[in-house]
């Protein structure tokens, strides 16, 4: 009861805030927020016996879904984290897993529309009509073999997996499952004829290879399944004390053309009544697993009826679930465009009526599990095979630096990796086996570690063969690359992230690299772009993944406190150095090897330690140093502890230097392609870049569903590039959505037109990327003396921070892009007193071409896609008063119609076979009017001479003999 009375006069002041309906609504969401909190974080709370609750309970009683649930407890935590530190310590927001529970409940929603898509395909379903008289007990049947393996499937979670255990392995003891009921359920139930060669593939003189032919349809490797069905068959004979035997012993019609080497077979498993014990068991055995440890009842997953599913996603923002399709396609990299942000919700599968499509398709549905299995089959075929160690080529590079690198780099790398690879970090919460659980964690952190480990290689010598290139001379001496700290972290953790983002982990999600590594959001940036261009086969959804996390720092872990962004910003701009020393915004330094090594046991191999690690443990004399540390000595506050030379003023050359070594420079060192500015000012103004091109998607992406005119789109985005580059500090701690949704209601507001804030938020929940703690909560740092009094951090609604901080900053900026402001007024003519002039920053440009619409697939059976026009080459090739007229490939001349449809009209005629009855006779149109149109369309702008309609009617000539 003590969380209810300290938050009671939150709920009152925060009532807009949480949820959207009526009062009572939103006491049924603050309950719901409260008890789960106080179950989680509570001593007697976490104890069933003692009368604990799970979420399931929690919510059932509350009267809400999952669903809503999870978009609105992140507002609540964010109203409420005083509170709750204050009770239950600082570690609270860990300890209440709320990310790792979301995130297990969109894998478990996958998972099992996986499992139902797979299962119809193999066996018929409840919506199988068969001509007998049995129907309804063959319904009954199928229904129970479906149960069966679903939770036979739950509980192979409970018993050898973890709680929170990654897609791809959960997804191998999914087929396991699979692969036991095709050896055990009733012939007549399936729906498949095993001598299909279309899909058991794998055959030898001994008839079918199940476990082969299940790894090519699903993806999976034959080792991990063979290890999967092995411990489902333990599960079996433990948990059902069912006896087995051999298959090659056995004579069931099951058994008919599959080879039964190596399978296992409980004879009577499905059969009859014991078919029901069994479910009776299984059953027991889950309830008791989850009445002492478990949170959420996964059996509903089964059931998409259930009231607790709700409507809607989870997806956006928690975890990154590949498989989806977006308005944009992905680049290489967001540095050269930005792409549409968070995937949409994952696709409802469309079945069969029957069934039974197992056999009429022969291409498997793209599905978010089927992408990341495809996507672990990369990394298992083309990284797992490489050495462990560096190639001799890349230990070639290393040798060649004014010193053998070599060490310091194998060194650093096993420390870097140990620290995000621990048992710990992917430990046993719920597991009923605590033995098995942890031997198998440490089994497959190892491995996740060495394919880590194997692709930082990788990309690492495509990296520094191509800087080679580019140096001349001596242009294999890359000591400043490879000498220097937060480079070689950001590698391992940009290798790190994609092997989990792979395996599709739930409790090392991103940014948990970032805190692993000790770098910021910021670092990470740097060299995304890099390592995509540098990994020829990397997969499109890692490419994916990668620019999603890239526009996830740029919208708003670039801005959060302790971003080395400000580190360089102090450099760039040193009018706002007292605003980010106010707030406390600089980064703190990186840990040494050394503290992160003992922080996680991490032993040492008998390494020496590095010759920089004493510089790293105590700050540098040269290093940015966070306000809030202590700092005694004189020092310079301007330069950063991890710098290096750039090799082409080594070698006095004067070609541009790569991007990586300006980009990872000391901020405050001079950039020799730069004309003499600093590092800091080439890497800000680059970040800068990014950030305009990502609110240019935006801003278009909003107006065009709020149906704004092209007008007032390019004011929004004159107004975020002024206040991008002239009130800086506005992004300080925020999101970019937050300045852009001001942005766009203070042009309305000028331009006088009819959009309410109701209206823009309306419009912008309906965007991609959409959280609602955007608009809901906006962070504030209130001065001394505000007119509000009010003082110090605080969070408030978009509308408040409009009008209390917003307005005031932005009122003269906001007169320069109104109507009346003249066109050709200059950008340096009048700037705030506070934040000065960027002097590197672009002159303000039309708003940007942004990327075109992803090629759209024309057959459902064949790889087939149709690219439109670029809008560069349409607007050559058509005048702006033209357009209306034609319809480009990609575009459809009928309203609503497909671009497939239009293809197909057009074959349809050209493939008639009908000869065109007569040709145009172009001597009825005179050359003046030829003449002038050709002018109106070149000049952009009317014939000075008003040319009358002709009238004539265009006369049909004979057709050729």
């Amino acid at each position: 009861m003590q969380l209810f009375k300290e938050t009671k006069s939150i709920l009152k002041s925060s009532m807009s805030s949480l949820g959207g309906g009526s009062p009572e609504e939103i006491e049924r969401f603050w309950s719901a927020c409260v008890l789960y909190c106080v179950s989680r974080l509570s001593k007697a709370g976490r104890s069933k016996e003692d009368g604990g609750v799970s979420l399931c309970q929690i919510l059932r009683a509350c009267k809400l879904n999952i669903v809503d649930f999870f978009k609105e407890m992140p507002q609540f935590c964010i109203k409420v984290a005083h509170v709750l530190t204050g009770l239950y310590g600082s570690d609270w927001e860990k300890r209440l897993e709320l990310k790792e529970l979301q995130a297990n409940v969109v894998h478990l929603s996958l998972l099992s529309r996986y499992y139902k898509r797979a299962y119809q395909e193999l066996f018929l379903s409840n919506d199988a009509k068969p001509s007998d008289n049995s129907s309804e007990s063959n319904n009954q049947e199928a229904s129970d073999y479906y149960r069966f393996g679903w939770l036979l499937f739950l509980v192979l979670r409970i018993q050898t997996f973890s709680r929170f255990k990654d897609l791809v392995t959960s997804t191998n003891g999914l087929v396991s499952v699979l692969a036991v009921l095709i050896i055990h359920v009733p012939v007549r139930l399936r729906s498949f004829n095993i001598n299909d060669s279309s899909y058991f593939v794998k055959k030898s003189d001994r008839g079918v290879n199940l476990i082969a032919s299940l790894c090519e349809k699903y993806h999976t490797s034959e080792d991990e399944l063979s290890k999967a069905l092995e411990k489902t068959n333990t599960v079996i004979m433990d948990i059902l004390k069912n006896k087995p035997c051999s298959a090659s012993e056995c004579q069931q019609d099951n058994l008919s053309f599959i080879d039964p080497e190596g399978l296992t077979v409980f004879k009577d498993l499905l059969q009859g009544n014991l078919l029901k014990s069994s479910l009776l068991i299984l059953e027991k055995e889950y309830e008791n697993a989850i009445n002492s440890k478990g949170e959420l009842d996964e059996r509903m997953f089964a059931n998409d009826e259930d009231s607790l599913l709700g409507s809607g996603s989870l997806s956006g923002g928690a975890i990154n679930l590949p498989g989806t399709k977006r308005k944009y396609d992905v680049m290489a990299s967001p540095a050269k465009s930005i792409t549409s942000p968070s995937p949409m919700s994952p696709p409802r599968f469309c079945l069969s009526p029957k069934g039974n499509s197992f056999g009429n398709s022969k291409m498997a549905p793209i599905t978010p599990v089927s992408t990341a299995m495809t996507t672990a089959k990369w990394l298992r075929t083309t990284i797992t095979p490489l050495p462990s160690k560096p190639s001799g080529e890349l230990l070639h590079f290393f040798s060649a630096c004014d010193k053998d690198l070599t060490e310091d780099i194998t060194r650093r790398a096993g420390i870097i990796l140990g620290a995000i690879f621990t048992s710990s970090s992917f430990g046993e919460r719920i597991c009923t086996n605590v033995r098995t659980a942890n031997r198998m964690d440490a089994i497959w952190t190892e491995q996740r570690k060495m394919e880590a480990l194997k692709l930082y290689y990788r990309v690492l010598e495509s990296m520094c063969r191509a800087e080679s290139q580019i140096l001349s001379g001596n242009g294999n001496n890359l000591t400043s690359l490879l000498s220097n700290e937060r480079f070689h972290r950001c590698m391992i953790a940009c290798s790190a992230e994609l092997v989990l983002a792979t395996h599709k982990t739930v409790t090392m999600m991103f940014p948990a690299v970032l805190e692993k590594t000790g770098i910021t959001a910021f670092d990470l940036s740097k060299v995304i772009e890099g390592f995509v261009r540098h990994e020829d086969t990397l997969p499109r959804e890692l490419k994916r993944h990668l620019n999603s996390l890239e526009e996830r720092l740029l919208e708003s872990m670039a801005w959060e406190k302790g971003s080395s962004m400000y580190n360089s910003l102090i450099v760039a701009r040193p009018a706002l150095s007292a605003e980010i020393n106010r707030l406390g915004l600089l980064a703190e330094p990186m840990p040494s090897l050394d503290a992160i090594a003992a922080h996680h046991n991490i032993s040492l191999g008998g390494l020496p330690p590095l010759p920089f690690q004493k510089q790293e443990h105590s700050p540098d004399k040269d290093e940015i140093r966070s306000p809030k540390r202590a700092c005694t000595e004189r020092r310079n506050v301007l330069v950063d502890s991890n710098s290096f030379r750039s090799p082409v003023k080594d070698i006095i050359r004067s070609k541009l230097p790569p991007p990586l070594q300006s980009a990872f420079a000391s901020p405050t060192r001079p950039n020799p392609a730069a004309g003499g500015e600093t590092c800091a000012e080439t890497g800000i103004g680059v970040f800068f870049s990014k950030i305009a091109k990502l609110a240019a998607i935006r801003i278009r992406s909003l107006c065009e569903r709020l149906q704004l005119s092209q007008q007032v789109l390019e004011r929004v985005y004159s107004l975020v590039q002024q206040i991008l580059t002239q009130q800086t500090a506005l992004f300080f701690n925020r999101h970019i959505d937050q300045i852009i949704l001001c942005s766009i209601y203070g042009v309305a507001k000028i331009s006088q037109l009819e959009l309410s804030f109701k209206e823009i938020i309306f419009g912008y929940r309906k965007q991609p990327q959409c959280k609602p703690q955007v608009f809901r909560s906006v962070y504030v740092h209130w001065p001394l003396r505000s007119r509000n009094g009010k003082m110090g951090e605080d969070h408030v609604d978009i509308i408040t921070f409009y009008n209390e901080v917003f307005i005031p900053a932005v009122k003269p900026l906001l007169v320069e892009v109104g109507p009346g402001a003249s066109p050709n007024k200059k950008e340096e003519e009048k700037g705030p007193v506070d934040v000065g002039p960027f002097p590197e920053s672009p002159r303000l440009a039309r708003f940007p071409n942004l990327p075109d619409m992803s090629p759209k697939k024309v057959s459902a059976t064949h790889n087939v896609y149709v690219s439109p026009l670029r809008s560069s080459k349409m607007d050559t090739l058509l005048s702006p008063s033209s357009k209306s007229y034609y319809a480009c490939v990609g575009e459809s001349t009928y309203a609503f119609q497909s671009p497939s449809k239009d293809l197909k009209a057009i074959n349809n005629r050209l493939n008639s076979g009908k000869k065109v009855s007569g040709r145009l006779n172009f001597d009825v149109v005179s050359d003046l009017v030829v003449a002038s149109s050709l002018s109106s369309d070149q000049n952009a702008k009317p014939a000075a001479m008003e040319v009358a309609p002709v009238k004539t009617p265009v006369k049909c000539e004979p057709s050729d003999p």
